[in-house]
């Protein structure tokens, strides 16, 4: 098989996105021989995945303790009732400007498929912020949403492909 197969090719892709994922700042020349490709094919396949926007952004994972912050995941349903213009906010993320107006910031956000419709993954001082946040997103879009669900990510094991450090601490959650 060719070496410039578009088979190849994804195969090539795929093994550096992991290693991105494992750390992206990583020195190309590790990624490199790890993957066991030139310095310069691998600095070209990071251009042009990030060109395509397959790479989207790189992003530092944070020990949300240290910087003395909560994790929250809110859970919407949507009612029956015409979305277009509570998808037009989503899209112009008016929830994640207000969010930061009351010290809320919203780290992920997605559409699903199941139960829920929305998944906003959120990161505050405090449940009382969390609360306040949950009645803004209730008051901006009172007509689409028939229910909010908040949960506290109490231990996260894994975030963003990164293991925690400090796994072993979730020992002393469940005990």
């Amino acid at each position: 098989m060719p070496k410039s197969s578009k088979e190849q090719i994804d195969i090539d892709e795929k093994k550096i996105i992991i290693e991105l994922q494992i750390n992206s700042k990583e020195n190309i020349d590790v990624i490199a021989k790890r993957c066991g490709f030139s310095r310069q094919k691998v600095w070209r396949i990071i251009k042009r995945l990030e060109k395509n926007k397959t790479i989207w952004g790189y992003s530092a994972v944070i020990d949300k303790d240290k910087l003395n912050i909560k994790r929250y995941i809110m859970l919407i349903k949507r009612s029956s009732a015409p979305a277009a213009e509570a998808i037009r906010k989503i899209i112009d993320l008016t929830a994640h400007k207000m969010g930061l107006e009351i010290g809320v910031d919203v780290e992920s956000s997605s559409y699903l498929h199941g139960e829920y419709d929305w998944m906003i993954i959120f990161t505050t001082s405090d449940i009382k912020n969390a609360k306040r946040f949950n009645e803004v997103i209730n008051r901006e879009y009172y007509n689409v949403i028939s229910d909010i669900v908040i949960m506290e990510d109490i231990f996260s094991v894994k975030k963003c492909g990164q293991v925690n450090p400090e796994v072993h601490k979730l020992k002393e959650f469940i005990s």
